[in-house]
């Protein structure tokens, strides 16, 4: 029997560069990454500082819905 996973769920989160117009992108789009969060623990929209390979460079990442 597998575990229940209580109160964690997958998240996305999404890069903040597609909004900058001076970065030094590679190409076009959206970059995004999946997580997951005890949704008890944070119950707030998280923000994690990530790698983006579309501009390059390390940009802040926010969760979407």
């Amino acid at each position: 029997m597998g575990k229940n996973k209580g109160s964690r769920i997958t998240i996305t989160l999404e890069c903040e560069c597609k909004n900058n117009k001076n970065t030094n992108k590679r190409s076009n789009g959206v970059f995004r990454y999946a997580s997951s969060k005890n949704k008890k623990n944070t119950p707030s929209r998280i923000e994690i500082k990530k790698f983006c390979p579309h501009c390059n460079c390390h940009e802040i990442f926010k969760e979407i819905k």
